[in-house]
């Protein structure tokens, strides 16, 4: 089984910024990629950003120049940097990862989420 924790959160006034974090854990043999995604009150779940094992990174047009997705293969962890944050980034942040487990099964594994308040 694999588990996603992600952390981070919290309250921020516009033009604030913050720093989401995402480990993986569990019966991981390779990571393909992580990525997070967002959902807004009564919006579809939309992505965000995301990195490939090779280092390659996209993102929503909403975000870029603004958020940076990193990530640490050594830690099966990936991380969003937020900065310059809207009243529209307030959602729900989810943290998913694209693995192969230990016994050869390759699947889409997610967090619990995270709750982003921006206040303008």
């Amino acid at each position: 089984q694999v588990q996603v924790v992600e952390s981070g959160g919290g309250l921020v006034q516009a033009g604030g910024s913050l720093r989401l974090s995402c480990a993986a854990s569990g019966s991981i043999f390779s990571v393909n990629a992580m990525g997070w995604y967002r959902q807004a009150p009564g919006k579809q779940r939309e992505l965000v950003g995301a990195i490939r094992s090779d280092g390659s990174t996209k993102y929503a047009d909403s975000v870029k120049g603004r958020f940076t997705i990193s990530g640490d293969n050594a830690k099966n962890s990936v991380y969003l940097q937020m900065n310059s944050l809207k009243p529209e980034d307030t959602a729900v942040y989810y943290c998913t990862v694209d693995v192969w487990t230990e016994v050869h099964i390759r699947g889409d594994y997610w967090g619990q989420g995270t709750q982003v308040t921006v206040s303008s």
